[in-house]
Formats: C-alpha cells, sequence, structure tokens
C-alpha cells in the first residue's frame, strides 16, 4: 500500500455480473444496444433511453451500507474498500509460489504505456517495500472485501493450478473462455463462514485461510475496468483512489450481508438498478451510476464477458472529476472535457476548480465529458467524447422526466 499519498488512500472495488434465466417472451430483445440509441445529451421525452430488463440475461451485484457508515451511509455500492497492508504481503509470494516465475502472477500485460497508466497502478510497489504488484494486490483486495462483505469467495483450487500454469506457459497468459463457474460449493460452508468472521476480524487472516484452505484468490477473473478518485468536499473528509474490475459468473452465487458495514444485498439488472434509483428506491454515487450506464451497452453476459476480458489490457484512464457549482447545478468535469483543468493528476490536485466558464452544452464543437448534478437522484451524464482505451460510452440521458431548467 502507498503509505506516501496526501490526499487520497488506496481501495479497489469489484463489479460482480452473474447469469440469470431470461423468459422465451424476451429473447427477441435480447441485441447489443448500438451508439447510436441515445443521443449524447439527452435520453428524448417521455421515454426511458434504458434498455428494457427484459434485455439482459444477467444481474450485477450491489451492496447496501450501513447508515452508520463512515463513508456514503445507506448508498448501493460495488463489494470493495480499502487496501490493507496485508494485502502487498510478501507471504502471497508463497501462496503463489506455482506462478512465481510468470511476470505480474500470470496476469496479462496492458499495453497502456506506462506513463499514461494511473497512479494506482504504475506505482513501482517494490520501492515502497513490497514485491507484489499493484495489479495483482489491487485485485488481492476486491476479492478479500467481496469476500468479507458479502461472503461471495471466487478462487482456484489446488487441482486447477497446473492446468492454469499450463495456459500461461503456453499462452502467456490465461484467456478466460466465459463467464467463470462460482465453485463455492466444494468448499464447506462452515468453514467458509468461520474464515470470514476471521478474515472480518483481520485481514491478513485472508493470506492464512487461502494456505489452509489450499485455494488461490482467482485474480485471473478480474478484468481491469477502471480507476475513479473522490473528489474534494463532495464525501466527507475521506477520499479514495479506487480500481474498479469486473468479474463475469455463469450463475447467481449465495451472497449474504455481514450486517455490519453491509445492510442488505441486492442483484438487478444494470437497467433496473438505474430505474430504481431514479425512482429514489435507493442512492448510488456518480461513478457507479457512469459505469452501469456503461454496461447498458452490452445487454448480454458473454458479450459483457468477451468486451471486459479483451478490453482490459487496453488500460484504463484516471477518472477524477473537478467539481464546479452553477446555480442549483452540480457539475463534476471530467478528463477530455473542454473546461477540465490541465493540471490535475497525482499529487498535485486537490480535485476541485474554481467555478471554470461552463459554456452551452449544446454548442456543437465544445467537448463535453462532465456529470451535472440537480440532486442527489437528479444527474445526467452529458459526453459526446470518444471514450479512452477502447472503453465504452455510457448509455446518455437524463436519470428523470426531461426538464429544460435542468440544463446548464
Amino acid at each position: 500500500m502507498n503509505t506516501t499519498l496526501k490526499h487520497w488512500r488506496e481501495a479497489a472495488t469489484l463489479i460482480l455480473a452473474a447469469g440469470h434465466k431470461l423468459g422465451a417472451d424476451s429473447l427477441a430483445s435480447r441485441t447489443p444496444l448500438t451508439a447510436a440509441a441515445a443521443s449524447p445529451l439527452t435520453g428524448g421525452q417521455g421515454r426511458s433511453h434504458l434498455p428494457h430488463k427484459s434485455c439482459f440475461d444477467y444481474d450485477v451485484l450491489l451492496l447496501k451500507r450501513s447508515s452508520k457508515s463512515g463513508f456514503m451511509p445507506n448508498a448501493c455500492v460495488f463489494p470493495g474498500g480499502l487496501v490493507h497492508a496485508s494485502d502487498f504481503s510478501s507471504e502471497w509470494l508463497d501462496v503463489f509460489k506455482t506462478f512465481s516465475k510468470s511476470p505480474n502472477f500470470g496476469l496479462r500485460s496492458v499495453t497502456q504505456p506506462g506513463d499514461t497508466r494511473p497512479p494506482l497502478f504504475a506505482t513501482d510497489r517494490l520501492k515502497l517495500g513490497s514485491p507484489i504488484p499493484g495489479e495483482v494486490a489491487f485485485r488481492i483486495c476486491a476479492l478479500r472485501e467481496t469476500f468479507e462483505e458479502c461472503g461471495v469467495l471466487l478462487f482456484v483450487s489446488k487441482q486447477e493450478e497446473k492446468g492454469l500454469l499450463n495456459s500461461i506457459e503456453s499462452r502467456g497468459a490465461p484467456e478466460p473462455e466465459g463467464p467463470l463457474h462460482n465453485k463455492a460449493n466444494e468448499l464447506c460452508s462452515r468453514d467458509l463462514n468461520k474464515w470470514r468472521d476471521l478474515v472480518n476480524q483481520n485481514p491478513s487472516n485472508f493470506i492464512q485461510m487461502c494456505r489452509e484452505l489450499e485455494v488461490l484468490p482467482n485474480i485471473w477473473a478480474l478484468h481491469e475496468w477502471g480507476n475513479w478518485l473522490t473528489p474534494e468536499g463532495r464525501y466527507g473528509v475521506k477520499r479514495f483512489d479506487t480500481a474498479f474490475f469486473i468479474c463475469c459468473l455463469q450463475e447467481i452465487p449465495p451472497a449474504l450481508q455481514d450486517d455490519k458495514e453491509i445492510v442488505s444485498v441486492k442483484w438487478s439488472t444494470p437497467s433496473e438498478v438505474l430505474q430504481n434509483y431514479q425512482a429514489q428506491e435507493f442512492w448510488i454515487a456518480p461513478p457507479q451510476v457512469y459505469e452501469i450506464s456503461r454496461m447498458c451497452r452490452l445487454p448480454l453476459l458473454n458479450d459483457l464477458h468477451n468486451f471486459s476480458s479483451r478490453r482490459a489490457t487496453e488500460g484504463c484512464e484516471q477518472l477524477l472529476p473537478v467539481l464546479s457549482s452553477k446555480d442549483e447545478h452540480f457539475t463534476a468535469l471530467l478528463p477530455g472535457d473542454r473546461w477540465y483543468p490541465s493540471a490535475t493528476s497525482g499529487e498535485a490536485a486537490s480535485g476541485t476548480s474554481s467555478d471554470p466558464k461552463l459554456e452551452d452544452p449544446q454548442e456543437e464543437e465544445s467537448s463535453l465529458h462532465r456529470i451535472v448534478t440537480v440532486d442527489p437522484y437528479t444527474i445526467t451524464l452529458q459526453i459526446n467524447i470518444t471514450p479512452k482505451y477502447n472503453h465504452l460510452l455510457p448509455v446518455l440521458g437524463q436519470t428523470f422526466p426531461y426538464d429544460s431548467k435542468s440544463k446548464l
């Protein structure tokens, strides 16, 4: 972990998608949404810009945080949390010793140039005293936190190690053939419950658990998806530099809240999540709105899996929102927007702006990459730039009925 950071604390989160069976009446609607399906600035009047829930053959996992949480209480979030020192522990070298001769423990290499990589991944961890690369440690963190918060453990058994290693040696890295089959039933539920309690008490017990159960955290099933940083002054004094990963499962696994940080577990299609958010049934933060809107482009689990596993080798962009207020609106500028400040990366930026001049978003030649918030449940994604690193453009439009007063 990087103890030299001044503004942010490092974290990792997991977007977990799992398949469900579609009804026969929905088969005709199971087609990916094209970029032309939504206007760059508005979702149209009198109709939802989102694909119907019947288009999806998978759900995404959200966990509702406790009202007592010190960060975003009552919010629905992807599983994840702060990096712990044990995620970078040299003891993982023994757990992963089968893969010790493989770069990054057998993870596929990323083609993104090192000087454009988010510092989260680009930081030399050896200089910080850890032999565990960031790409590995943040995956360990995401898997550990998922296990702690909802009991879902994604692992590779000892019996599978040899086949996985052969795949890495022959092709350079494992190429996932399809959504992962969850094998939790292969482990004794009593053992899992015992270890979950122990890991919740002390995250370093995750290492001991893997040793005793003879399993490896399935870091190879997690694909790099994004990197979000908390802007200043939005959610209190806590700010996080968070790695986002995605994993697709064949079917929904058993999940149970820990009744501490997490009070409920919810599986819903991406469109249902956004529609329930719009209906104020629960609250999700803007990064979740943005990423779930991306997923709405791919209603089929196999398409989502194939896209995310291929795209992950491209790398990802660091997204640090720069905040500005105008009238009743709250605008978060993102990289690529015409008015996004040029010096906002690393420790040099606090993540706020001194109320930059915001032009009319209807201006055709303006580069827009922003999130406009009227109230916690009323936001608009405004984007007319091409996403970097071959990523998906979110399904765009308003998460509320059209109102001309809501525009900048």
